[in-house]
């Protein structure tokens, strides 16, 4: 199988390219590393089946880039992220959700591809209805802080039906939900690598607003599970949810993260710089019904993290723990 990934420098794109890998497929990983990290296949360019190619799906000749080449599927990741980039890399989300996911559909046109589009809980905007159903048409803002991503998203899903409907492409959408994991970057913006990084430095966790606000965390190993069994088995146009099945909120993770590495540096609540959705939740029932379960609780999973990010952490307290029970 010869196999597409956009956005596979990122967290979730390398991680998927591995997997994909260890099973023998071809893989041509491509990214723009606008916030993407050539480090994160740099340790795949030894494997002759893996290739990977700098460039923009904004750019329409990423319609032609394949000449002569078979692509079977398209995991179509790329978009940039963060929410302190709603701002800084607003132009680029919008562009890459539209004419670049407009690319990658004219691209599988042309191979005869299979393609899924990882949207976000974030079309969702800021959620009035719990858990968030694929049918529930959510509550966003279009002029809002957020909207470049949850607009952006939006009009990816609306390409994605149009092909699929007009064109009869092969498509689906998996809307992602917080995703964490060992290859997440510590300097990344998002809350659990963030307070990894603060137990690092031995600084405060930063918490934006009271922390009451709610999550749910999938360890990235399911998530990539998750979408090759919706590339495999999911119906052509559909949407599937895939995120965690624990709800908790922003403090609750804080604790936890205090529980397992000792962390004495506390806590340090501030306003925050943007507007917060108050809670995201997902139905997985779709999904689950294609045979995906999620099988990392959050706490093995941090833990899983820790030994990978801060294993000199991790040895020190299991050391700790030993002697407290001699």
């Amino acid at each position: 199988m010869s196999v597409l990934v956009t956005g596979g420098a990122g967290f979730i794109g390398a991680n998927l390219c591995r997997a994909l890998l260890a099973e023998g497929h071809r893989v041509h990983a491509v990214d723009n590393l606008i916030t993407g990290v050539r480090g994160n296949v740099q340790p795949l360019l030894w494997n002759p089946l893996f290739s990977f190619h700098e460039m923009d799906i904004v750019d329409a000749s990423v319609i032609d880039a394949f000449q002569g080449e078979r692509i079977d599927y398209i995991y179509h990741l790329a978009c940039p992220t963060g929410v302190p980039n709603l701002v800084v890399l607003a132009e680029e989300m919008l562009k890459t959700c539209s004419l670049g996911t407009i690319h990658v559909l004219e691209l599988a046109r042309k191979h005869g591809s299979r393609v899924l589009l990882t949207s976000s809980a974030e079309a969702y905007g800021d959620p009035q209805e719990f858990p968030q159903r694929e049918d529930y048409t959510g509550n966003v803002d279009p002029i809002g802080p957020r909207s470049a991503y949850e607009e952006g998203k939006r009009f990816s899903e609306a390409c994605v039906a149009t092909y699929v409907r007009k064109y009869g492409v092969s498509a689906v959408i998996v809307r992602i939900f917080n995703t964490y994991g060992p290859g997440m970057s510590l300097d990344d913006t998002r809350v659990i690598p963030q307070f990894l990084r603060n137990v690092r430095d031995k600084k405060p966790f930063k918490i934006y607003g009271d922390g009451s606000q709610t999550r749910t965390h999938l360890f990235v190993d399911d998530l990539v599970n998750g979408l090759r069994v919706v590339m495999e088995k999911g119906r052509a146009g559909e949407v599937y949810n895939t995120g965690g099945n624990t709800s908790m909120s922003i403090r609750a993770l804080a604790e936890l993260v205090i529980s397992l590495t000792g962390h004495e540096a506390g806590i340090n609540f501030q306003p925050h710089f943007i507007h917060d959705h108050a809670g995201r939740c997902p139905s997985t029932e779709k999904v689950r019904e294609l045979g995906w379960e999620q099988h990392v609780s959050l706490e093995d999973g941090l833990r899983r993290m820790l030994a990978v990010c801060l294993p000199t952490l991790v040895t020190s307290s299991a050391v700790t723990l030993e002697k407290s029970t001699r």
